[in-house]
């Protein structure tokens, strides 16, 4: 187990993303993702779990075979359609959160984490947790075990200036038809499954 606190930046900086990338590769999605908070990028075998705001604290996690093992039977659920695969994924957030909750020191997180916990090392803003759900997204992704999906590129909404403050998610594609689906654990508490919906209808709302 390993705590690494980030130096550089302040809690719940924002820093908006490049434009969607259509058919985002896994090194695009990589290169969007991590390289601005020092986070390596996620492996089968361990993942860097952001978290205290803006990424100022980092947990590696190691995962094994009954890891896999488990996240291979929630997919399995999803197998007979795109929108089964969608339930999967945000189910499988539910059963990540509260197993990386021991080594992040993030049991019983809250939804929403606002200004108020920006010094809450137990806590996600939206830039953690859309990090962390690409994360496993990406594993997800490694193990071979999404069928209808690739992992794309995390988007951003609001600006301040337009009344909105910035919020981040995780995105999907899918393969058959190229919807992009925002998959926010950012707005659940600890231990419930990811929102999921169309990006198209995230980034308007």
């Amino acid at each position: 187990m390993r705590v690494v606190r980030l130096i550089a930046g302040a809690a719940g900086a924002v820093l908006l993303l490049s434009p969607a990338i259509a058919g985002a590769g896994v090194a695009d999605v990589i290169e969007a993702t991590y390289p601005a908070y020092s986070v390596s990028a996620p492996t089968p075998q361990a993942v860097f779990v952001c978290h205290g705001f803006g990424c100022k604290f980092r947990s590696e996690v190691d995962l094994g075979a009954a890891d896999h093992t488990r996240l291979a039977q929630i997919l399995a659920t999803g197998a007979g359609s795109p929108a089964a695969e969608r339930r999967a994924v945000a189910e499988a957030w539910a059963w990540f959160d509260r197993r990386i909750a021991p080594t992040a020191g993030t049991r019983n997180h809250v939804a929403s984490a606002g200004v108020e916990y920006m010094y809450d090392r137990r806590q996600f803003d939206c830039v953690d947790s859309s990090r962390n759900t690409t994360s496993l997204l990406l594993v997800l992704q490694q193990l071979k075990l999404l069928r209808y999906h690739t992992v794309d590129v995390p988007q951003s909404r609001g600006l301040l200036i337009d009344g909105r403050p910035p919020h981040y998610t995780a995105v999907l594609a899918e393969k058959g038809t190229g919807v992009k689906w925002a998959v926010d654990s950012w707005t659940r508490r600890y231990g419930q499954t990811a929102e999921v919906k169309p990006l198209a209808r995230w980034l308007i709302e």
